[in-house]
């Protein structure tokens, strides 16, 4: 039988955030490399940022050490207004490994109640399959291609709902392809 696991961190919730970024839920803590968002070195969030807003894929990198930065990672997404969590609150693993495929969402995240203490979210972005499906399920909204947006209403929030490609590198998709995916994005948004 699967154990339940909890979410590990708490929503980061910067009060001036302007999007709230949505994964599924986080990996088996013997897979971080810090104690944040998208903490797997092997996932390329932090890198695409990096070449997003300053052209370098290594800024929030510590090469030597295989980690991300993470007091520069959660400086930049509260100054560039990026709140961050996951679709579920609690979860079990299906199978002993970090793949949405065989994530069972025990728990939903009440996305409403976030956005009540963001009231300047204008978007929601998921950031891979498993998140999408379940913004598209709950909220009976057209799923957006990837890249593209649709209007969505939760509660009494109309946002944009962007569907970003996933920045897990188990996604067959380069990490320039899925850069350029983010770039419009937050251009679109006027974040850039």
């Amino acid at each position: 039988m699967p154990t339940i696991e909890e979410h590990p961190l708490k929503p980061f919730l910067p009060r001036e955030a302007k999007v709230l970024m949505l994964g599924s839920f986080p990996p088996q803590q013997k897979r971080w490399s810090m104690d944040f968002f998208y903490p797997n070195f092997q996932n390329d969030m932090w890198r695409i940022m990096g070449m997003i807003f300053f052209a370098d894929k290594h800024t929030f990198v510590d090469i030597e050490r295989k980690r991300f930065r993470q007091k520069e990672v959660e400086q930049f997404a509260e100054e560039i207004g990026i709140a961050l969590y996951d679709t579920a609150e609690a979860i079990c693993r299906l199978r002993n490994n970090a793949s949405d495929n065989f994530l069972e969402i025990v728990r939903p995240t009440d996305i409403e109640g976030l956005l009540y203490q963001i009231p300047l979210c204008r978007a929601i972005v998921t950031t891979g399959e498993k998140a999408t499906n379940e913004i598209v399920s709950r909220y009976q909204v057209e799923k957006p291609k990837i890249g593209e947006c649709k209007l969505l209403a939760i509660g009494d929030h109309t946002l944009q709902f962007y569907r970003m490609p996933s920045t897990s590198r188990a996604y067959p998709l380069s990490l320039e392809k899925k850069a350029a995916y983010y770039y419009a994005m937050f251009q679109d948004l006027n974040l850039i």
